[in-house]
């Protein structure tokens, strides 16, 4: 992936969101799988990787975290490998926090398409300082 930053004045800037999201996507597809629901009421599912890394774009330091996804399937669920795959593709990443729930939220509701959901990204300190970013869908 080419994740060449460049600076306007004080500003850093990461490569387009757009661009990761087709690089990502190829190298890692989200995968699903026909989900039938049995019973009445909303069915909730949660997935979580606690070993998230990606790269810092100021710094060019590993930034680790926990990502975790909780939601309601319509007619698909996603594949856990595939989850798996596409989350350890951002290993090499230069990409901000705020970012990385962007991006892998976008991708999760382009795959799997569910009633509602929910991302919570939690990275760990470094600094002195955490990250916690959340986006909700239909919730």
């Amino acid at each position: 992936m080419n994740n060449n930053l460049y600076i306007e004045g004080k500003d850093y800037h990461q490569v387009d969101l757009k661009e990761i999201r087709s690089q990502l996507k190829k190298a890692a597809p989200l995968v699903t799988f026909k989900f039938d629901a049995q019973a009445p009421g909303e069915h909730w599912i949660s997935i979580s990787s606690p070993e998230f890394t990606a790269i810092c774009p100021f710094s060019n330091y590993p930034d680790f975290g926990t990502v975790t996804i909780r939601y309601v399937p319509g007619k698909v669920c996603l594949e856990l490998k595939s989850f798996k795959l596409y989350i350890n593709a951002f290993r090499d990443v230069k990409i901000f926090h705020e970012a990385v729930t962007e991006v892998i939220f976008a991708d999760f509701l382009e795959a799997v398409k569910p009633q509602k959901a929910h991302i919570l990204v939690e990275m760990n300190p470094r600094g002195n300082v955490k990250t916690v970013c959340e986006k909700r869908y239909r919730c």
